[in-house]
């Protein structure tokens, strides 16, 4: 666990800040017939324009600059050159490493057309991040923000991600501690004021079971529902969190584009 300066914390939040505005970008030119390579192109130009690192280049051997996790495909989703049909949704997570700070953002965007029951997935696992991300608070503990995300979305009858989980993040993509999006309030680690953590919830339509599919990345339902997924990265303060990434634009985008 490292515990951040805030001229630290101003820098990543200068990265997480740039992958908002890299998701408003690509919110009105993600529709129908868009492959999600040209998505993962479409990121690395601007995040390079912005005098930054697409993090998850070559990251462990990631092949490409972000993750397109498409419908049952829940994280770690190749960019390839499969047309976006109308009804899919794609989570576009994005790592950024910009003067030597990481942030790190996920995104889940409905493709043309949504139905009810997937929109109503995706509502609901955004709502879930916030209920988390109001738990980081320093004197609360790690199982708080689990319990608050878990708690949301299973009233809904979803299923909640087990084997993947949020992470401490900004000197190093990957820190101390692990969050998960389940757990028992008051357990876990004690929350203190100066960490910087990813909160992300993967909420899944049906099963939280999941599996690896066969190109050793991309984590996929174990039913093939469709599954959501949004990350913030956010600052434990003495009082109150400071939510350090930003969805405003991307909402602003969205709102134009209908």
């Amino acid at each position: 666990m490292i515990i951040k300066t805030p001229d630290q914390v101003q820098m990543i939040q200068k990265s997480s800040l740039l992958i908002g505005k890299t998701l408003a970008m690509l919110a009105p030119r993600i529709v129908p017939g868009v492959t999600t390579n040209q998505i993962n192109d479409w990121a690395h130009e601007f995040i390079c324009d912005h005098q930054a690192i697409p993090g998850f280049l070559n990251y462990n051997g990631f092949p490409k600059s972000i993750c397109a996790s498409v419908n049952s495909a829940v994280v770690h989703g190749i960019p390839n050159d499969q047309p976006l049909l109308s009804g899919d949704i794609v989570s576009v997570d994005i790592g950024v490493l910009k003067d030597g700070f990481w942030g790190d953002s996920a995104f889940t965007f409905g493709v043309g057309e949504v139905s009810e029951s997937v929109q109503d997935l995706m509502t609901t696992t955004y709502e879930s991040l916030l209920k988390g991300v109001e738990k980081a608070v320093a004197g609360n503990r790690i199982g708080d923000i689990g319990y608050a995300v878990q708690q949301h979305a299973e009233a809904k009858k979803y299923g909640v991600v087990r084997e993947l989980v949020g992470h401490g993040v900004g000197i190093e993509l990957h820190e101390a501690p692990e969050v998960p999006n389940y757990g028992r309030r008051g357990s876990g680690m004690l929350l203190q004021e100066g960490m910087v953590l990813a909160i992300e919830p993967m909420i899944n339509l049906g099963t939280k079971n999941v599996r690896q599919a066969k190109d050793g990345w991309t984590i996929v339902t174990s039913d093939n529902k469709p599954s959501a997924h949004f990350e913030h990265t956010v600052y434990v303060g003495k009082e109150q969190v400071q939510v350090l990434s930003s969805f405003e634009e991307v909402f602003a985008a969205l709102a134009e584009k209908k």
